[in-house]
C-alpha cells in the first residue's frame, strides 16, 4: 500500500541504454566529458541547464568557500567512523555528512526560504525576535559573496532583500548583526535562478569534498582514536 501522494513517474535527470548514457538530453561520452567541469556538470544535473558564465563562477565560490573548515564534528565524525571501521569509507563520509546542519555547515537553506517566502523584512525581524530565535544567515561577518556580487553586477531581488534584512534585524534588536556567509551565499545563488533546493544541495556537495580529503590523510596517519582519547580526557565522569 503507498504512502502519500504518488509522483508523475517520469525522471528527466538520466537514462542508461545499450550504447550510451544520457544525462539532462545530452550524451555523457559523446557531448559532456571532457567539455564540461565538475561545477558546471553540478549545474546541469541540479537545475537540467548549463550554467552561465556567473552562475558557474558563484557556484565555484561557494563551493571552495564550504568545502573545508578544519576538525569540525563533521570530519571528526567521519574520521572516527574510519578507525572504527577502515574499509568502511563511503560510511565515514556518510557519518560525516549526516552532521552537515546549520549549526555546523551554515544555514544557507534556511536563508534562501526567508528570502523567499515573501514576509516584509521588518515583520520577519520582529516575528524571529518575538519567538527568541536567532535569525538565520547572521552572526559572523563574511561579507565578500555579496560584494562580489556587486562587482560582477548580478545583484538582484534576493540580495536587495538580504540588506534589507539586515537594516531590519539591526533596528529589531537596537544593535548592528553581521551577515555571515550563509545570507549572502543563498541571496546569490536565488539572483542566479538556482532552485532553492540546490542551495541546500551545494554545502552537502562541497562538505563531501573536505570529508574525503580527511579520510585520505586518516588512512595515511591515523587520529580517530587519538581523538577519542581526547574527547574521554575532557570528559569527567561522574556517578550519580
Amino acid at each position: 500500500m503507498q504512502i502519500g501522494k504518488p509522483g508523475t513517474p517520469v525522471t528527466h535527470i538520466s537514462q542508461a541504454y545499450p550504447d550510451r548514457v544520457e544525462v539532462r538530453g545530452r550524451d555523457l561520452t559523446g557531448d559532456l566529458m571532457g567539455r564540461l567541469s565538475f561545477t558546471e556538470y553540478v549545474h546541469l544535473l541540479l537545475t537540467g541547464r548549463e550554467p552561465t558564465e556567473e552562475q558557474r563562477f558563484f557556484l565555484d565560490l561557494v563551493l571552495v568557500a564550504i568545502a573545508e573548515h578544519g576538525m569540525m564534528p563533521t570530519s571528526i565524525a567521519a574520521r572516527m567512523t574510519l578507525a572504527a571501521d577502515p574499509e568502511s569509507l563511503q560510511g565515514a563520509v556518510a557519518a560525516g555528512i549526516l552532521g552537515v546542519g546549520p549549526v555546523v555547515v551554515g544555514t544557507a537553506a534556511e536563508c534562501a526560504s526567508l528570502l523567499e517566502s515573501g514576509e516584509e523584512p521588518l515583520d520577519a525581524a520582529r516575528r524571529i525576535h518575538a519567538a527568541g530565535e536567532r535569525v538565520p544567515g547572521f552572526g559572523h561577518p563574511v561579507h565578500r559573496p555579496v560584494d562580489l556580487a556587486d562587482e560582477r553586477g548580478i545583484s538582484g531581488p534576493a540580495v536587495a532583500r538580504a540588506r534589507a534584512l539586515h537594516d531590519a534585524v539591526a533596528e529589531v534588536w537596537g544593535k548592528p548583526l553581521p551577515m555571515n556567509v550563509s545570507m549572502p551565499i543563498a541571496a546569490v545563488m536565488l539572483d542566479l535562478e538556482f532552485p532553492t533546493a540546490a542551495v541546500k544541495a551545494v554545502p552537502i556537495l562541497a562538505r563531501t569534498a573536505g570529508l574525503l580529503a580527511h579520510l585520505a590523510e586518516e588512512q595515511e596517519n591515523p587520529l580517530g582514536f587519538l581523538l577519542a582519547g581526547k574527547a574521554e580526557e575532557a570528559i569527567e565522569y561522574r556517578h550519580d
